[in-house]
């Protein structure tokens, strides 16, 4: 089995129900057991600020598809939820669901990097996942905590619950 930590993010159409959604899709899907997710944060959009706030959350789950298969099946859901790639990058979107790190290990192919690439300076990432795994560490190995003792929260704010953090 792999264990893999995914970024939820969206700022359309109900955020915090594009994120459900998404989290239910997740959990129903047979090749995916063991899932817990982070509380939701509220966070400001990275790149252009004339767009809504999102909302993020990190989910850990054991897995037995390769990485290219599982991102297309998180494609698969973002598409399913109406997501629409576009040139503008960090826009606003309805769902990205984005693989943050895949076992212990580093990827480089023409469709997946991992670690992602933004990882270490992303508030909305880091704080989820430290959430999650306190005693996380990166393939390179630099501990999850050491990165959020230095990253600033950037207004990140924790939402009240709205999900089962457990299956």
């Amino acid at each position: 089995m792999n264990t893999v930590y995914i970024g939820l993010g969206a700022n359309l159409y109900e955020p915090l129900a594009q994120l459900n959604k998404a989290v239910e899709a997740l959990r129903n899907h047979s090749d995916i057991k063991d899932m817990v997710v982070s509380s939701f944060y509220g966070s400001k959009p990275m790149g252009p600020q004339d767009q809504p706030d999102y909302v993020n959350a990190v989910a850990r789950f054991s897995t037995t598809l390769e990485p290219e298969h599982l991102l297309d099946q998180l494609q698969m859901i973002e598409q399913q939820q109406g997501r629409v790639r576009k040139e503008q990058r960090w826009g606003p979107r309805t769902l990205d669901l984005d693989i943050l790190l895949f076992n212990n290990t580093t990827i480089d192919t023409p469709r997946l990097t991992v670690p992602h690439y933004g990882l270490c300076e992303r508030e909305f990432v880091v704080f989820p996942m430290l959430e999650l795994d306190p005693l996380l560490y990166l393939p390179c190995g630099t501990a999850l905590k050491d990165i959020a003792a230095t990253l600033p929260r950037n207004g990140l704010t924790t939402l009240p619950m709205t999900h089962n953090k457990e299956t």
